[in-house]
Parts: structure tokens; sequence; C-alpha cells
């Protein structure tokens, strides 16, 4: 009989070690953060948060979201390469934090997105727009352009910030047209949109997300588009104005710090693609300018080097970049 028990105890305990050390190693051991390097309410802010949302049902454990605007993007992305790699600090982020600013301002930029950071999906993809307000004396992107050669300066565009999409947009612009459409940066594409709408700056180069529902409402003008989004059939791209390329767009990609254990990758890449294909997420974001496109990390790196080695090329070509 005692035997017997003893038996039973040692199983019990054997069986206890071995549960234990199953949750030692597992993951997430507790909340994951989901740093935003955008401002809130921006409709990336809003994408980024359904999908946390999600996620922290997937996995069981609050997804915290924290927002860390600035530098296009710059600030948040930095402060995920210096968080604990252990994979409860995860980013979402824009492409230009990844591409365009180690173009356009490359002295700033302290980290290197395929050396510091780990993909694990890109989930979004959003065009990018040139709006105006509906007052401003501009009907499309001729007039534009004829506006701002007769008032250098005068037409000032908000964006969120130096080497963001918007920054580059603005410059491109610029650049193919002779003109001096003066960038204005703000932290964020909702900070941007009030300045717009309360008269500070006359257009703003966005994410159509951030500004669907005013071009919706008549507020504003889509003037021209990265590319064609089935809700604004009307608004032009660059080439087919008659340019050769067409302005960049964005994305939207998940990435944590270099160095977070396999378990942890492991866990988040599968539970970022069910995400990313979910239709419920697909239906919410098509209605902010949206469109859910699934890439897996593998193919996320491609698409950061082939982004940065063609706008780089076309920076160069325009005398942005050296």
């Amino acid at each position: 009989m005692l035997k017997s028990i003893i038996r039973r105890v040692a199983a019990g305990a054997a069986l206890a070690a071995v549960a234990a050390g199953a949750q030692a190693q597992g993951f997430p051991k507790g909340p994951i953060n989901l740093v935003i390097p955008l401002t809130p309410g921006d409709a990336t802010d809003i994408a980024a948060r359904a999908m946390g949302d999600e996620l922290a049902k997937l996995l069981k454990v609050p997804v915290v979201a924290l927002n860390r605007p600035g530098a296009g993007g710059a600030v948040g992305t930095d402060s995920v390469v210096k968080a604990a790699k252990d994979g409860h600090t995860i980013l979402i982020t824009v492409n230009a934090a990844l591409t365009l600013r180690r173009i356009l301002d490359p002295q700033n930029v302290t980290y290197d997105p395929l050396k510091d950071l780990v993909p694990l999906g890109l989930t979004t993809r959003i065009p990018s727009i040139v709006a105006l307000r509906d007052d401003v004396p501009v009907r499309n992107f001729a007039e534009m352009i004829d506006y701002a050669k007769k008032n250098p300066g005068a037409l000032r565009a908000g964006t969120v910030g130096a080497g963001s999409v918007g920054d580059f947009t603005v410059r491109i612009i610029n650049s193919l047209a002779g003109v001096e459409i003066t960038m204005v940066p703000f932290k964020g594409a909702s900070p941007a949109i009030t300045a717009l709408r309360g008269g500070h700056v006359e257009a703003v180069a966005v994410a159509l997300g951030a500004i669907s529902g005013h071009i919706r409402s008549g507020a504003v003008r889509g003037i021209v588009t990265s590319n064609k989004f089935p809700d604004f059939p009307a608004i032009p791209t660059m080439v087919e104005l008659g340019f050769k390329q067409n302005l960049p767009a964005i994305w939207l990609g998940f990435f944590a710090p270099a160095g977070v254990p396999p378990e942890a990758t492991g866990t988040l890449v599968p539970a970022i693609e069910k995400v990313a294909r979910d239709p419920a997420i697909a239906a919410r974001l098509a209605g902010l300018g949206m469109l859910q496109d699934y890439a897996p990390p593998e193919k996320l790196v491609e698409e950061i080097r082939e982004e940065h080695r063609t706008l780089e090329q076309i920076a160069k070509q325009a005398g942005l970049a050296k």
C-alpha cells in the first residue's frame, strides 16, 4: 500500500514537472505589446488595433496597443528594435519606416529592417493619395500643377512626416512637374487632416483610408492616387496621367526584434496569417480604403528589398537621394 502511494506521488510529481517545464517553454507567457508608430485614430491605427484584437483572441493573452508616432514611423520602429527579444513586444508598421526613410533621411535612421527586425507577415495594402480641400480652386491634377506654378510655395501639403510615403509623394510631384508644393510634416494622418479641414494646409498626401470618409462627404477632393481603389474609380494614377511611374503605395506588416526565440515566431507567424485572412477583418478594413493581402515572412523580406531598390532608383533620378 505504501509503495503504491509512493509510486502515485512520484508519478504526480513527474507530471507536474513536465507541465511546469512545458509552461516555462511556452509562448506567450503574458501580454504582448503591439507598437503602432502612428497617432491614435488614423485609419492605419484602426486597422492595427482591429488585427491586434483578433490576435489577442487567438493567443489568449492581452495584446496592448501602444502608439509611438514620429519621424514617419521611425520612432516606434526604433523602440521595437531596442525592445526585449522575447516576442512580447512586436511592431506593426507602414513600409515608409523601413524603406523610404532610409532613402530620404538616412542620417536619422538607426536601424536596418533586414538585420534588426524579424518579419512576421505582410497583412494590408493601402493606396496613398493627394487630396485637396474643396474650396481650393483646383479640380484635377493639371489644375493643381498650374496653381502651384502660379503660386510657388503657396500650396501646402500635410504629411505624416519626413521620410513618409506622403513626403516622397510631394517630392516626386515637385520633381516631375517642376513645382514647389510645400511639405508640412505632422505626427500622423489625423492631425494632418485636421489641419486641412481647419485651413492650415491646402492639401494632404496620406493613406486613402485616412481620408476616404472626407472624400465621400465632398469636403475634400482626391487628385491623384498610387493605385486604383474600387470605391473611387475616378481618381487617376500618375501613369494614367501620362507619367512613367506611379506614386508609392502603403502596406502594413508585423515585425519582432531580431533575436526573438523560435517558439515566439513559431506562434506569431501562423496567428498573424490567420488574422490577415479573416474575411470579417477584410470586410471591415475595405470600408476604410484598405485591402487585406497576406504575404508570408520570406515574401515580405523580398518586398522590402525590391521596394527599397526601386524607390531609391526613382529618388536618385529625381535628385532626391545621392
